[in-house]
């Protein structure tokens, strides 16, 4: 019985929840600067999320069939022509275009041109 009314009195000395409360948010959507009037957003949250870039350098539609018929040293001809730009991807959105260079034995790729923000559409799926 003596229990009981411990844990009572212990729950009512326990200050009443607040609501919740989200984080001000900008135009960008992401949460502003908390000092004064400084309203820049602060990337620094976000600086160590890994993402996934990728390279195409063209595109093929083919049957099951045919796909089935490759073999080592079938050619698969893409819808690129030789030396125009590839595409640079980020999670499948294409964020810029660029050309392969060769740096320290390794392949790298120069950008040529990057996608404005507003302009990046995803293409996966």
């Amino acid at each position: 019985m003596d229990e009981a009314k411990t844990s009572d009195s212990a729950a009512a000395a326990v200050a009443p929840a607040q609501p919740f409360q989200a984080p001000a948010l900008d135009s960008t959507g992401l949460v502003a600067a908390a000092s004064g009037n400084d309203t820049r957003p602060n990337i620094d949250v976000i600086l160590d999320v890994p993402v996934t870039l990728s390279l195409e350098v063209g595109r093929a539609q083919m049957s099951v069939g045919r796909l089935l018929r490759l073999t080592q040293g079938s050619v698969v001809e893409l819808d690129r022509g030789a030396g125009e730009p590839l595409d640079v991807l980020v999670n499948g959105t294409l964020v810029a275009h660029g050309e392969i260079v060769i740096v320290n034995d390794r392949f790298g790729i120069r950008l040529t041109d990057v996608v404005p923000p507003g302009k990046r559409v995803g293409t996966n799926g």
